[in-house]
């Protein structure tokens, strides 16, 4: 694909929202510090590139994130609340909240209980994120819904609504991990939310894409679609992320 120079600043823009993850069952101290180091190197030089938003890592490396990160502007994000399944008594989800923002995390990726929202409505997810919220205090709060899950776009929406009214700070399509990342549906259900809650609320809630996106073409069709329901929002990092991995390097080869 070929990319015009318009692509391109959205693209050097975007990098700057990613949220560089490694979330893998064989993750070692060794490869979150080699995450660490080439997240702080993949910035700068002529282009002006900025530095991703955050690194993402499971609770256990949070602390080595955060002092390997220190002084680089680049956040600690931890995923947490029984990521990525959702599973657990909400006193349990607190407490693993807890821990990496006393650990810390600078924010918090948690998912949302499937199963819960399906049996008993928006009212469950927004007395989960309720709780998730205050145990994360002053660190921002990613809902991740695990779209793939939900059976229709007016699930999706419901659900999102809940999390937005419960004072998430970005709602997220996916974990990575379901049978299906994000998707242009489930991402116009949750952005139609988003656009609606705007409507009435002065809080500026973000939106997250993640789950298979790859590409530069993917992530900027996401970058696109955030612009058609919130025209006029200035797109940044407070707004809006993507979730990655193999797309952060990808980027970067194609912004030098």
């Amino acid at each position: 694909m070929d990319f015009t120079t318009n692509d391109i600043d959205k693209l050097k823009r975007l990098f700057g929202c990613i949220d560089n993850t490694s979330l893998g069952t064989t993750d070692t101290p060794q490869t979150i510090a080699a995450l660490c180091d080439a997240s702080v190197a993949m910035q700068g030089g002529a282009q002006g590139i900025p530095h991703v938003a955050s690194v993402c890592v499971y609770p256990p490396f949070v602390e080595q994130a955060k002092q390997r990160l220190s002084g680089t502007g680049i956040r600690v994000a931890s995923v947490a609340g029984a990521f990525p399944s959702g599973k657990l008594p909400l006193e349990l989800k607190y407490h693993e909240i807890r821990y990496v923002v006393e650990h810390g995390a600078d924010e918090v990726d948690m998912v949302i209980d499937r199963g819960r929202f399906l049996a008993e409505g928006p009212d469950a997810v927004y007395d989960e994120v309720v709780h998730c919220r205050h145990a994360c205090g002053a660190a921002t709060l990613k809902v991740i819904l695990e779209t793939c899950d939900l059976p229709s776009s007016d699930a999706i929406y419901q659900a999102s609504m809940a999390a937005l009214e419960a004072s998430a700070d970005f709602i997220k399509t996916s974990t990575g991990k379901g049978l299906q990342g994000a998707t242009p549906e489930a991402a116009e259900a949750m952005l139609r939310a988003l656009s609606d809650f705007h409507k009435k609320s002065v809080k500026k809630v973000g939106f997250k894409a993640a789950g298979g996106i790859s590409t530069a073409h993917d992530a900027l069709f996401y970058y696109n679609l955030f612009e058609k329901y919130l025209p006029g929002e200035h797109i940044s990092n407070e707004v809006f992320r993507i979730g990655a991995s193999r797309l952060t390097k990808r980027i970067f080869e194609l912004l030098t």
